[in-house]
């Protein structure tokens, strides 16, 4: 599908694609430590394969839970979720021996398009540091339409070529792919919450912002 929008049934396998992407290191890593258990009683393997298990199992268990939130229905149409929930799910998913989430948010309901910018944003400032760092979150305005900011601080922090044009919904001659369909996604999930988004960039820090000021999707 290069150069193409997805159509709807095209948008739901690229993002099934895009979960089971995320989800299937860990759970080999589970398999190989079960095999490792099955081959022997050495007491050092099997002690190393159940840590091995259990690291895996958790991050599991965090990224599907993070895709639950960010991508899947998350409670009927027009529910809210808990802000603090939803940052706590993506501490979990993001923080790893590289990189940091900050993000003390309160704990608010909130219209679940909103947190699901939220999360996506979450993705968008990952890929921001390919080395790791340091990403901290400010949630503004809980009245109206809330303003999030992401300030992403990490060696080499760049902007990808493509990323403003898939979330402007333009995929140009871009492959859309399991990696390219979340920020097309995180597009047309501000678009339909009357969100703007805008990256900018000074040195090893990216500055990623969501405010009110989009147009609302068809």
């Amino acid at each position: 599908m290069t150069g193409t929008k997805p159509d709807e049934l095209e948008l739901a396998a690229l993002l099934c694609s895009r979960v089971c992407h995320d989800v299937i290191s860990p759970v080999g890593a589970i398999i190989n430590g079960l095999e490792v258990l099955d081959e022997g009683d050495d007491e050092e393997m099997a002690s190393f394969a159940m840590d091995l298990i259990r690291k895996s199992a958790g991050q599991a268990s965090a990224k599907l839970q993070f895709a639950r939130l960010a991508f899947g229905a998350a409670g009927s149409a027009g529910a809210s979720i808990d802000l603090a929930e939803a940052a706590e799910v993506a501490k979990r998913f993001a923080s790893d021996d590289k990189t940091t989430l900050n993000w003390d948010a309160v704990p608010v309901a909130m219209p679940k398009d909103y947190v699901k910018i939220a999360l996506n944003m979450v993705l968008v400032a990952i890929s921001a540091i390919p080395r790791g760092g340091v990403i901290d979150v400010d949630v503004q305005n809980f009245d109206a339409v809330p303003r999030f900011i992401f300030s992403c601080n990490g060696l080499k922090a760049r902007i990808a070529d493509n990323l403003e044009a898939l979330m402007a919904g333009e995929p140009g001659e871009t492959a859309m792919d399991a990696r390219a369909v979340q920020p097309y996604y995180l597009g047309l999930v501000a678009r339909r919450a009357g969100m703007k988004l805008h990256l900018s960039q000074d040195g090893d820090r990216v500055l990623f912002t969501a405010e009110a000021g989009g147009q609302e999707a068809a």
